[in-house]
């Protein structure tokens, strides 16, 4: 079984044992957390799949994870320019995550 949710303005497939990076939420390293933003569930068959579609949301349904990690991203540099001028500006930038490790997926009604 497999579900698409959104969390973070993002959208991930995921299915169960799966680890993903998101925006960062709020809770602590252990806590288990429920994404309810359900927008598709799938089920493989032998033929196939078999696809439930949200009307935003599938009714119901939810997406139980585990938080391992909360850290920041790989360093990102941002460099500015301005030619005839002599001006240059580099920073960096970390985005925070959180690492999730899907542990169980509920299809609801």
């Amino acid at each position: 079984m497999f579900a698409i949710v959104r969390t973070g303005g993002k959208q991930y497939r995921v299915r169960e044992g799966d680890r993903i990076d998101v925006e960062r939420l709020d809770a602590e390293v252990g806590d288990e957390v429920t994404l309810a933003d359900v927008l598709l569930l799938g089920r493989e068959t032998g033929d196939g799949d078999a696809v439930a579609v949200g009307e935003p949301q599938v009714a119901g349904a939810s997406v139980t994870a585990r938080v391992e990690a909360q850290d920041r991203t790989r360093r990102q540099s941002v460099l500015k320019y301005k030619n005839k001028t002599r001006q240059r500006t580099r920073r960096g930038h970390r985005q925070q995550r959180t690492r999730l490790a899907v542990t169980a997926i509920l299809p609801g009604e």
